[in-house]
């Protein structure tokens, strides 16, 4: 995956490749909701992608609450590794 994908476009990569989705990532619209009315996720496919994002963005969803947050849809997903990486960021400058 080349650096100049966007955040977004390595997170739809992500959820089609785990969850073997046979659709194009670009087909995934970043509000879309994972679950329900949107792609129609279960909570098979919400423990694999919670696995996904440890594996590629080296980010932790720690508990269900956090995951009912964060797994809403690519922008939130989005949202978390921004969030997550800007704290890892402040945490290692420090002395």
């Amino acid at each position: 995956m080349s650096s100049t994908d966007s955040l977004e476009t390595q997170v739809k990569a992500a959820i089609v490749r785990c969850l073997k989705m046979p659709i194009a990532p670009e087909e995934i619209a970043d509000d879309v909701p994972l679950f329900g009315q949107g792609l129609g996720l279960d909570s098979i496919d919400a423990l694999e992608l919670v696995l996904e994002l440890q594996r590629s963005f080296n980010v932790a969803v720690s508990d269900e609450q956090m995951g009912q947050r964060v797994l809403r849809d690519v922008r939130s997903i989005v949202e978390f590794i921004n969030e997550q990486r800007a704290q890892q960021g402040s945490s290692s400058a420090q002395p």
